[in-house]
């Protein structure tokens, strides 16, 4: 399982950011909160994407990919730059 939360700028990135993250099932639990639930080739598949999406990200875009695992958690954009410590409630 995977949480995704972002905060894009650019309004035409955040809105194909969003619906790439929608074709492939994923579930929106927030305005920028999804949440991927789906086999392990899926969840694969869509890291790679938000991967190449990663690329396209300025210091304005924040995207924090959250595994089931606290240690895996992904960060993209200006989010590579907060190294504290997460708390998962």
């Amino acid at each position: 399982m995977l949480i995704v939360s972002y905060d894009i700028k650019d309004d035409k990135m955040r809105t194909r950011f969003s619906k790439m993250l929608q074709r492939h099932g994923a579930i929106r639990l927030q305005y920028s909160v999804y949440e991927v639930q789906n086999t392990n080739r899926v969840v694969r598949l869509m890291l790679g994407r938000i991967e190449a999406f990663a690329k396209h990200f300025t210091n304005d875009d924040s995207v924090v990919v959250f595994e089931a695992d606290a240690a895996k958690t992904l960060k993209y954009g200006n989010a590579i730059h907060r190294d504290q410590p997460l708390v998962f409630f």
